[in-house]
């Protein structure tokens, strides 16, 4: 497990996390179609927090993308790095997870995250800004629509609609298993939408949530219960 401290410089006002997130968001690349589903390696990433004492842990759980099987995880635990505020979660979470992510010992390959990306307020969520970061490529796979709409899809998994904010599509809800509610893709980083699909339906081949997401999560929360 590796400890993290803050960031030197890092924002500690909203104007200056908006200030960041408006020039970082320059720089995604949106145009890229990404690696092919079901090859090389594929990470999930996922942070949990305990608010009382200030703590937060994140997870790096790497997946062999052709046989699900885990390869390589990391955990990193570090103070609360930003207070919350709508739109502007990834301050919160960003510094650990990229110590976690650091601490694998080998390339993450396509990096899911636990949440958004295009699809946000100021269209550069956490997937956005981590990929931007990092350079990898990254997608979000969230379980609600946060304040966007959609239609519901077909029944049979595989089924999607768009995520959209007014007319402007910015994610898909995409139904993973046969009648139960979609998970919501959005683009991150160097990754298309309908590839982002593909890799999400890959990930899911027994439950709702991608594998990349439930092995994260569940070792993010151990991490947190084992942080002294």
């Amino acid at each position: 497990m590796t400890i993290v401290n803050i960031p030197a410089g890092w924002p500690v006002t909203e104007e200056a996390a908006r200030a960041v997130q408006d020039g970082l968001r320059a720089r995604a690349v949106l145009d890229e179609p990404g690696p092919p589903p079901g090859s090389g390696r594929v990470t999930g990433v996922d942070v949990a927090y305990d608010d009382e004492r200030d703590v937060v842990a994140a997870a790096a759980v790497v997946l062999d993308a052709a046989t699900l099987d885990v390869v390589a995880e990391a955990t990193a635990v570090g103070r609360v790095s930003f207070p919350y505020v709508p739109g502007l979660l990834a301050f919160r979470e960003i510094p650990t997870v990229l110590a976690a992510l650091d601490a694998l010992p080998g390339p993450p390959g396509l990096v899911v995250c636990d949440g958004y990306g295009l699809a946000h307020p100021r269209r550069f969520g956490l997937a956005s800004h981590l990929g931007v970061l990092t350079g990898l490529p990254t997608i979000g796979v969230a379980k609600n629509p946060f304040t966007f709409t959609y239609d519901d899809p077909d029944a049979p998994r595989g089924s999607g609609a768009p995520l959209l904010a007014g007319g402007e599509e910015v994610g898909r809800a995409l139904r993973t298993r046969a009648g139960v509610k979609p998970v919501f893709v959005s683009v991150g980083h160097r990754v298309s939408l309908e590839n982002a699909c593909a890799h999400t339906l890959a990930l899911t081949p027994e439950y709702r949530l991608p594998e990349t997401t439930r092995r994260a999560d569940a070792l993010c929360r151990r991490a947190l219960r084992e942080a002294a």
